[in-house]
Order: structure tokens, then C-alpha cells, then sequence
């Protein structure tokens, strides 16, 4: 039974004095925020391990400019980038590189900071909105998310996924912070993983260390299989769902090992990882309206059984009703021997759950189920 403090998750002193109070082990920072924030930094300094990189390497999610200027120093294949701050410069990106158009928010943006579309006028809206964008080119093909557990040094990669950030069927409407996803990828070619790990993610390690801010924690690489081979989109500094859901649920190996032996520099002793047999998918169940201003406070049934994940709920004092208290609300996970029946019934279990207004995906994983996945060429 996992017991909840009252602490400010992005308190970094705050959240070193209550690891020292209950004596912990290990602390492991999930959100973007704490680590962008410093919380590993100051955990560290009171001599308790942390898993989470520094606010200095968390800028590589914390600023997209940033996170560019590494890659490009590191010789990282990447799209090509202008970063701006005015409406003039935006512009003059958004020619230059032409439809369908990429705009991101420099800074976090809990997954929604990107907007890609055929709409000039809707994307030099989004770049007013935020400020300080990155305008990108377009990098056609399906999106790779591969996990690394790193100490600096060493790094160890877990399972390819794949996510869905629009918020309808067919990748329509806005993007989201993810509405499903699947692992592992039965389409992705072999030696893909090899492939990333020599030419993304030991050159940006390498990088961070000349740089004198070593990244140590967990480095997302967001990908697009190009025609050109695998390009980054961007990377994040934490486990990200709803990649997460799946790739847990297919690792065998004890996670927290995994995670205290990056966090204490000892990951290259570390046993090879361990993988069940068959697929794992996720389908996230959403408030309605997200990913608009969710509403919240519906009741939610169903809720209860294995393989239901919450991520935004809360309980009614008055009688213990588990109530909506968020944007994605829970998702269902589920394994299975195939791909198909792995999917099958985490929309069994996604069928199963009562709540008013609220809307999922109804074709995550089909597409690769049913082989329709294909890489440019």
C-alpha cells in the first residue's frame, strides 16, 4: 500500500526533506516538471540516490532550442530548426519549409506544446500563443518511442513503442498527451534499437558530458522513420505514458533495480533485461471535452480490476466514489500472446468502465495489427 504525502511535487527542497525524513533508498522523479525544477539535484545533495537528471540535462526536454543545439553539436539526425520569437521570423520559417507545418513550444507543455498543420494561419497562431517557438520541417513516417535507462555512461534501451498523440481515429484533431499505445512494434525493422542507441543516444551521453552536465535518469527519444532512416523529433527526460503502460507491462525484470543501479552509477554491472513473450496495448479513456478544458467531478465505474490504470481521479470524502479529476482519466492495459489479442482486450477492459461525456480511440494498434504500417521509401 503506497502512502500519500502532502509535499510540492516541484519543491525541491521540499521533496529532499521528506526523502531524508522517511529515509528513502531510492527516489524516482516522474514529472517534467520536478526535474526541470532541480528535485533530483537537491535530493542528491542530502546523499540519497535519485533517478532523474540534473535541471541542468533536463533542459534537453525543458528547452527544444536547447535539446537542437545538442543534437546538432552531437551530429544527431534530426529535422532542421529555426527557433523564433517574433511573428516575422515565424513566418519566414514556415515558408521556408512549407506544409504540413511544425511548430513547437520552446518550453514544457505537458505534451501538447507541438501543433503540425497544413494551416499557415493556425500555426503562426499557436507560435503567438506560446511566445518562443521552434519551427521545424516535416519528417514523414510512423513514430518510434524508445525508452533509455542511462547513468551517464551507460545505457540501457527497453522496448520500441508506438503512441497515438491525436485525440481522434485516423490521427484526426488535436494532439494530446497520448491516447494509447502499443508495444512492441511488429513493422520496425531489425536493428532498429542498435541503430538509435549508436547514432542518437551515445553521441548526445557523450555530448552532455563534454558539456560538464552528464545526463543520468531516463532519456525518451521521440522518433519518425524517414525515408532517410530515423530521425528525432524530440526527446524527453522521464518515462512518458502512455508508452510507459506498455513497455512495463511487458518488462520482466524488476524495475526498481533497473533504476537504482542508473541512479548509483552502476548500470553497466547490471543483468541483461528480461522480456515476456507477446504485445501489451493501452487505450487512455479522457474526460469530456479534453484535450480542451477537461470537465471533471463525473463518478467513474469499472475501475476497479486489473490492467485499469488511474491517472486522473480522486475520491468523494462523502462516500468514497472515484470521481474524474482530469484530462485522461484511466486507461486500460493489457497483454496478450499477439498483438490482436493484446488489443482485444484492453478494449475489453476500456469497454467496461462508466463514465459520462468521456471518449477513447477506438483504433489504437489496428494499423499494425492489420499491417498497414509502411516506411517511406
Amino acid at each position: 500500500m503506497a502512502e500519500l504525502r502532502a509535499v510540492d511535487v516541484a519543491d525541491p527542497a521540499g521533496v529532499a526533506a521528506l526523502a531524508v525524513e522517511i529515509r528513502a533508498d531510492l527516489v524516482v522523479i516522474g514529472p517534467e516538471a520536478p526535474l526541470v525544477a532541480g528535485v533530483a539535484d537537491a535530493v542528491r545533495a542530502k546523499g540519497i540516490a535519485a533517478f532523474g537528471p540534473s535541471a541542468e540535462a533536463a533542459r534537453l526536454e525543458g528547452s527544444k532550442t536547447f535539446a537542437k543545439d545538442v543534437m546538432t553539436a552531437a551530429g544527431v539526425p534530426t529535422a532542421r530548426a529555426y527557433t523564433c520569437v517574433d511573428e516575422a521570423s515565424t513566418a519566414a520559417a514556415l515558408d521556408e519549409f512549407g506544409p504540413p507545418y511544425v511548430v513547437k513550444n520552446d518550453g514544457l507543455a505537458a505534451g501538447k506544446g507541438v501543433v503540425v498543420t497544413d494551416d499557415r494561419a493556425a500555426a503562426l497562431r499557436h507560435a503567438r500563443e506560446c511566445g518562443r517557438v521552434v519551427v521545424e520541417e516535416y519528417l514523414a513516417g510512423p513514430e518510434v518511442s524508445l525508452f533509455v535507462v542511462t547513468d551517464g555512461e551507460a545505457a540501457v534501451p527497453l522496448l520500441p513503442a508506438q503512441d497515438f498523440k491525436r485525440v481522434g481515429d485516423g490521427d484526426s484533431g488535436p494532439n494530446t498527451g497520448g491516447m494509447g499505445a502499443y508495444a512492441p512494434l511488429p513493422w520496425a525493422p531489425p536493428g532498429l534499437v542498435d541503430e538509435v542507441m549508436a547514432d542518437v543516444v551515445h553521441p548526445t551521453l557523450a555530448e552532455m558530458r563534454r558539456r560538464g552536465t552528464p545526463f543520468a535518469g531516463l532519456l525518451y527519444v521521440g522518433l519518425a522513420m524517414t525515408a532517410d532512416g530515423p530521425r528525432v523529433i524530440e526527446f524527453n527526460a522521464r518515462f512518458g505514458d502512455p508508452e510507459t503502460q506498455v513497455v512495463l507491462a511487458l518488462l520482466e525484470t524488476p524495475l526498481g533495480g533497473l533504476l537504482h543501479a542508473a541512479a548509483t552509477g552502476t548500470l553497466a554491472d547490471h543483468p541483461p533485461l528480461r522480456w515476456r513473450d507477446g504485445a501489451a496495448v493501452t487505450v487512455v479513456v479522457a474526460a469530456d471535452n479534453y484535450p480542451g478544458a477537461p470537465r471533471t467531478g463525473d463518478v467513474i465505474t469499472g475501475a476497479d480490476r486489473p490492467g485499469v490504470i488511474h491517472a486522473g481521479t480522486a475520491r468523494r470524502a462523502a462516500d468514497g466514489a472515484l470521481l474524474s479529476a482530469g484530462g485522461r482519466v484511466v486507461c486500460g492495459t493489457a497483454t496478450g500472446p499477439t498483438l490482436a489479442a493484446a488489443r482485444d482486450a484492453a478494449y475489453a477492459l476500456v469497454g467496461g468502465i462508466g463514465l459520462a461525456g468521456s471518449h477513447h480511440r477506438t483504433d489504437i494498434a489496428a494499423a499494425a495489427v492489420d499491417g498497414r504500417i509502411t516506411i517511406p521509401r
